[in-house]
Order: structure tokens, then C-alpha cells, then sequence
């Protein structure tokens, strides 16, 4: 349990009522029972603060809607995710090094590392101190993973390719698989060798059954900080910029150069060679067929400009009857010029 004012100081918020109630849990407004902390940002939820059970709640300002201890920060979802953190139980670890695991002789181990049964770890492989690996992992030759990393299960990590500290990478994912590369030879496809690899630096959180190609040379680089969803492809020889979020199935293509704080929404689809500049936003179901500026906000497919593209959805249901209309003044042209030619 965390008395409040333990949790205001964490958030930064100032506590207005009793800040030695005791924190058991944290839930949404509905959810929450006494004992437990929730957090109200939303104006649509106003119903939901008058009733809830919650021993105290976040908010952005006080208000009367709740009667109870309110914490008031400039953020409640940010704050939100910091005191989820203190209720989240820890990831379940397997106590050292299982003996239903392959190890290879030549790999090198850190202390405090966690490897479940029927994990497999190749040729000179580098795992670093408290590093957990779940049942299922293949850990390929060479293979470098750092301090502090969590790989669940099932995940393939393959060969030369590494993997930096406090890297969260989920379920099914697979990291290193070849990139797509053909050369038409005639009727026939003659593969391109891709002889590089990949690199994940520290803090990036991989979702479950991505999949991340290493480069055809030189590296596919997943800098500091980003954040992947689930279904997320992608290809060779990509650079992904430091803290860039990327919502599910989003497919990338080859040689795409992603900038700084970039957000892309899901089921986006970027060409290949295209840069996209720091801090760009690309909304869901876009299509990027050529390169954002930094900061600019594109739309639709093919990608424009976001003011451009709501003039232009706004335009569409109303094609029909502008048609007509054109359809009424090309007629009315044509008979002021049958008219003028009699003249």
C-alpha cells in the first residue's frame, strides 16, 4: 500500500483533502472500490466521477463532481501511467538458467539472468545481467542483448543482430528475418543475400508479432525509445528515430528514413526511400507514397496535407451534385454558342 501523498509526490500533484488515505489499487472510475486510486480527464466521465468508489482520484483541477481526496496534476493520464507502475506486478521470472534450455558452450552469460525451459541460445551469444527470457526464445549466433531486456515468448532473434538494455520485446515477434530482396533474372528471381543485421537501442518497446528485417548491408536501426505496436512490419535497411510510436499494422517498406518523435498511426503504408522528418504525424490508413516534412501532419492515401485533405473529404459527397451542376452549365454553354453562331 502507498498513502497518498507518497503517490502525489511521485506524480507531482498537490493533494486537496487526506493525504494518509491508503492506496491499495488503481482502476477506472467504474471498477474502482474502495482502497483504490482513479483518474478522471475526460469531461464525458462526469457521471462516472459523481459515482465512483474510489478512495481518491486524479484530476486536472478540483471539482465538486467527487466528494473524497483528489490529487490535482496538469496531466491525470500521464499521471495515471506513473502510478500504474507502482501496481504492476513484476514480470514472473524462471529462478536462473533452466536445465530444459540450450545453452551453447560458447555464449556468455550475466548475472541474475532468467532463462525458462526451451530457450535456445547460439554460438557466442552475449546476454547481459538481469535479462529474462521466456520459454520458447531463439537466440541466434552472435546475437548481443544487454542489461535488464525482457524477451517473451516465442520471440526469434537471429543472427549478429543487437539488442540493447531495458528492451521490451513481445510475444511471437521476429527480429533479423531477411529482407525482401529480388532481382529479376529473366522469368525467374534471383535473391539478394542480406548479409546485415538489426539494431534495437535501449528502451524500445517491440509489440507482439512484429517483424523487423536486417538490412541488405549495414543495419536496420530501431534508435532509443520507440514504441511499436502489435502486426508491425518492418523492412530493410529502415532507420527509425529516437521516441517515435508506431500503432499497429503499419507496414514500412525498405530504406525508409523515420525521424525523431514521429507519430504514425495504424495500417499506414510507406513507400520505400521516403524520409519522414522529425516530429511528422501521418494519420491512420495513410498511404506515404513520397517524403513529410519535419512537423507536418499528412492525411489519406496518397498522404496530404491534413487541412488539405478535410477540404477535400468534405468535397466528396457532394461530387454527385457538382457534377450535375457542371453537367447543367456545359449545356447552357453549348446553346449560348449555337445562339451566337446564328448571330
Amino acid at each position: 500500500m502507498h498513502a497518498l501523498k507518497e503517490i502525489a509526490e511521485l506524480v507531482g500533484g498537490e493533494v486537496i483533502g487526506d493525504d494518509q488515505v491508503l492506496i491499495a489499487g488503481i482502476h477506472s472510475l467504474l471498477e474502482a472500490s474502495p482502497g483504490d486510486i482513479s483518474f478522471f480527464s475526460d469531461p464525458r466521465y462526469r457521471k462516472s466521477l459523481m459515482e465512483t468508489k474510489a478512495s481518491a482520484v486524479l484530476v486536472p483541477a478540483f471539482t465538486d463532481l467527487y466528494v473524497g481526496p483528489q490529487v490535482v496534476v496538469p496531466n491525470p493520464a500521464l499521471a495515471y501511467a506513473k502510478v500504474a507502475s507502482l501496481f504492476a506486478p513484476p514480470p514472473g521470472r524462471f529462478s536462473g538458467k533452466s536445465e530444459n534450455a540450450f545453452i551453447h558452450k560458447s555464449s556468455k552469460i550475466g548475472k541474475d539472468v532468467s532463462i525458462f525451459p526451451f530457450v535456445y541460445v547460439g554460438e557466442e551469444a552475449v546476454i547481459r545481467d538481469h535479462t529474462t527470457l521466456y520459454a520458447g526464445v531463439f537466440v541466434g549466433d552472435r546475437v548481443s542483448i544487454g542489461n535488464n531486456t525482457v524477451i517473451h515468448p516465442n520471440v526469434s532473434i537471429l543472427h549478429d543482430c543487437v539488442i540493447g538494455n531495458e528492451v521490451i520485446i513481445h510475444a511471437g515477434s521476429v527480429i533479423g528475418s531477411d529482407g525482401f530482396g529480388f532481382v529479376r533474372d529473366g522469368q525467374i528471381n534471383v535473391k539478394i543475400p542480406q548479409i546485415g543485421y538489426v539494431q534495437i537501442d535501449d528502451q524500445v518497446e517491440i509489440g507482439a508479432n512484429n517483424t523487423i528485417d536486417r538490412a541488405a548491408l549495414g543495419k536496420t536501426w530501431i534508435k532509443r525509445g520507440v514504441k511499436t505496436d502489435n502486426l508491425v512490419q518492418i523492412a530493410h535497411n529502415v532507420v527509425i528515430g529516437e521516441d517515435t510510436v508506431i500503432v499497429a499494422m503499419t507496414g514500412i517498406s525498405g530504406s525508409v528514413n523515420i525521424g525523431r518523435e514521429v507519430v504514425i498511426g495504424g495500417q499506414v503504408g510507406i513507400n520505400d526511400h521516403v524520409t519522414i522528418g522529425d516530429r511528422a504525424m501521418i494519420a491512420s490508413q495513410s498511404g506515404v507514397a513520397k517524403s513529410v516534412s519535419p512537423g507536418q501532419v499528412v492525411t489519406g492515401t496518397p498522404a496530404m496535407s491534413h487541412r488539405v485533405y478535410l477540404r477535400t473529404a468534405s468535397l466528396l459527397p457532394r461530387l454527385p451534385q457538382i457534377y450535375d451542376r457542371l453537367r447543367r452549365l456545359e449545356k447552357k454553354v453549348e446553346e449560348l454558342e449555337k445562339v451566337s453562331t446564328k448571330v
